[in-house]
């Protein structure tokens, strides 16, 4: 419990961690663009600090950034964790980003005598606020042991994999079960509302059965009151089914369906709805059929 923690990153999921983080009495510094969010955390007992800064002060460092070329940034860029870091710090990268640049930034990492946990989350805001979310980890298993204790402070399923990379492996294939699975599921939907069907009480009919699933509970209730505030964002959501691709590719798995999505979120992206939950991904199959999924 006496870790110093940095936080770099206070999104929609970085700021309910780090507040988690707060709550469970570690001395927390944070970093992010937005000045209002890193005041709010000030404010809730967090210091502001430099990646460099962190470097120097924290034990550990935890990212939670939208894309590689973020983490890079921070980590090995001038002014970054890595400038003047005191040996036997942790970096946990908590981000969705590629294998390839994950492991690239745990090499650099461990050359300078840091260690790199990468431990990307599922669950969404929801998950994120009462700190349940799963986190699957890939590194040494010394290293997350040690570190446990603070990815216990915000979430509830965590896993090592196995090696550096695993973890964000691991994240890409949970991104094509969820996205897909939403993607099905709007499908439904819209087949039912174009029907004519009462689309809540078809849901309350299916929800049981074997079509029963997390993603089935979280976004119909959202889809039926048009409650598309992001928890996942679709372009956050385009960036991850980007990477699954680019990793695909590069080891020689073809993915018909994850390809599809793909576009499906780059037209959404093109309507202007690059900032909607993905749950929104109905609103593609929508305009397709001309019909709206609400309630009745």
């Amino acid at each position: 419990m006496n870790k110093t923690i940095g936080f770099i990153g206070l999104g929609i999921m970085g700021k309910p961690m780090s507040l988690n983080l707060l709550k469970a009495g570690y001395q927390v510094h944070v970093n992010d663009l937005n000045t209002e969010t890193v005041d709010t955390l000030v404010k809730a007992g967090a210091q502001f600090a430099t990646p460099t800064e962190m470097g120097e002060r924290c034990d550990v460092v935890i990212t939670m950034l939208p894309a590689s070329h973020h983490v890079k940034q921070v980590v090995l860029g001038d002014n970054g964790i890595l400038t003047n870091t005191t040996p036997g710090t942790v970096i946990i990268d908590m981000s969705s980003i590629s294998p390839v640049a994950s492991v690239e930034i745990a090499n650099e990492a461990e050359k300078r005598g840091v260690d790199m946990i990468d431990a990307p989350v599922s669950g969404g805001e929801p998950k994120a606020i009462d700190g349940t979310l799963a986190i699957m980890a890939g590194g040494k298993e010394s290293v997350f042991e040690s570190v446990k204790d603070v990815l216990e402070c915000v979430g509830s399923d965590i896993v090592l994999v196995g090696d550096n990379g695993s973890g964000v492996t691991a994240k890409l294939a949970n991104q094509i079960i969820v996205n897909l699975n939403i993607a099905a599921m709007s499908e439904a939907l819209v087949l039912a509302a174009k029907a004519g069907i009462d689309v809540e009480k078809m849901y309350q009919a299916i929800r049981g059965g074997l079509a029963g699933s997390a993603v089935l509970d979280a976004k119909v209730p959202l889809i039926l009151d048009r409650n598309f505030v992001a928890g996942g964002r679709i372009d956050i959501n385009l960036k991850d089914m980007t990477n699954v691709m680019e990793t695909a590719h590069e080891i020689g798995v073809p993915l018909p369906l994850s390809s599809q999505l793909v576009e499906i979120f780059h037209a959404l992206k093109v309507d202007g709805k690059a900032a909607d939950d993905h749950g929104g991904i109905v609103q593609y199959y929508e305009k397709l059929a001309n019909v709206e999924v609400r309630k009745v």
